[in-house]
């Protein structure tokens, strides 16, 4: 089995917070998003993971240190790691064909800005899965069209008229990917586009024109991190399954002076926490310093310094120094209010 992942976006949604790291190197609850998103597929497929194909963008922005991180994952799988750039911004077709020679056999396709917990079998009997999200407002969503046999038969953007509350949450498994690849070739031969793009949709209904079964795969959550507000809550939620999990998430190298922790967070190592109250629900990066600081419902990342902060609803990047009174706040890397 591969695991194929597009991740050549630079985020733009999530600034400030992804000016200076990609988004899918973000951590959220102690570990970046792609790494939890491909360990947590590795989980729900429950076989080995033979390679890891990562499709990344300008090397300018997605430099040395994102390939170190990605081969890591990778081999910590004990996957074959490869890697591969998308030069243009051309669509989500563009993105997986920019990864030609790793398209053959059964391989996941997952777009590397979601995070799932899931627990099922996944049916090798049909030539593709496409995970979905039983949601409450269709018509915001790609959507799949069910037949009588619970068969997808069509993929519907936004629908405007009610097809069904499925939504396609950007994950994909296929029996053979090669036949995937054959269909987005013939997209980008004959300049296939829509919205001003190559999407993998279209390789996807020239499959299902051609009798190729797809069914669903649901997961029991999907969580976003497209902007701050739903990483700080996605944050939140993944804090509580791994508390569940029995996960031990405080590491024993913290400091503490007055300080008092409520739970679930994670606080990663050589952390210094005085006067202050962390959680619940609080991320914090190694070697960051909290002083005279209440902080609940909140990311901070690496080495930064907070103090005389009253933080709720917060995303703090790294190298951070903050001295003050502000709430709901949203600060990028390398940033200082003092």
């Amino acid at each position: 089995m591969k695991i194929i992942v597009p991740m050549a976006g630079r985020g733009s949604r999530l600034r400030p917070h992804t000016l200076t790291v990609p988004k899918p190197l973000v951590p959220v609850a102690g570990k970046p998003i792609v790494h939890r998103l491909v360990g947590d597929i590795a989980k729900v497929l429950r076989e080995p993971i033979e390679e890891v194909a990562f499709i990344l963008g300008d090397p300018a922005f997605f430099g040395d240190d994102v390939v170190v991180s990605l081969k890591s994952l990778a081999e910590g799988l004990g996957a074959k790691a490869s890697i591969y750039r998308q030069d243009e911004p051309l669509g989500t077709g563009h993105a997986i064909m920019s990864a030609k020679a790793s398209l053959s056999g059964p391989a996941v396709i997952a777009y590397a800005d979601t995070l799932i917990r899931a627990e099922f079998n996944l049916d090798k009997d049909a030539d593709s899965v496409i995970w979905v999200k039983q949601v409450d407002k269709p018509e915001a969503f790609g959507v799949v069209k069910l037949n009588d046999n619970n068969e997808i038969v069509e993929l519907v953007e936004k629908p405007q008229e009610f097809v069904s509350d499925l939504a396609v949450i950007g994950i994909y498994y296929f029996k053979d990917v090669g036949v995937l690849k054959e269909e987005l070739q013939y997209v980008l031969d004959n300049n296939v586009i829509n919205g001003g793009e190559y999407q993998i949709n279209d390789g996807i209904k020239r499959m299902m024109a051609k009798g190729k079964k797809f069914v669903t795969g649901q997961v029991d959550e999907w969580m976003d991190c497209g902007n701050k507000n739903v990483t700080v809550e996605t944050n939140q939620r993944m804090l509580g399954f791994l508390e569940k999990d029995g996960e031990n998430l405080v590491s024993d190298s913290i400091r503490k002076n007055n300080a008092n922790i409520i739970g679930p967070c994670f606080i990663a190592e050589n952390v210094v926490l005085k006067n202050t109250t962390v959680g619940p629900y609080v991320s914090i990066g190694r070697g960051t310093v909290i002083e005279n600081s209440t902080v609940k419902n909140s990311l901070i990342q690496s080495d930064s310094i907070i103090k005389n902060a009253n933080l709720d609803n917060a995303m703090i990047g790294n190298h951070v120094k903050y001295d003050g009174n502000f709430e709901t706040i949203s600060i990028g890397d390398y940033s200082v209010l003092e």
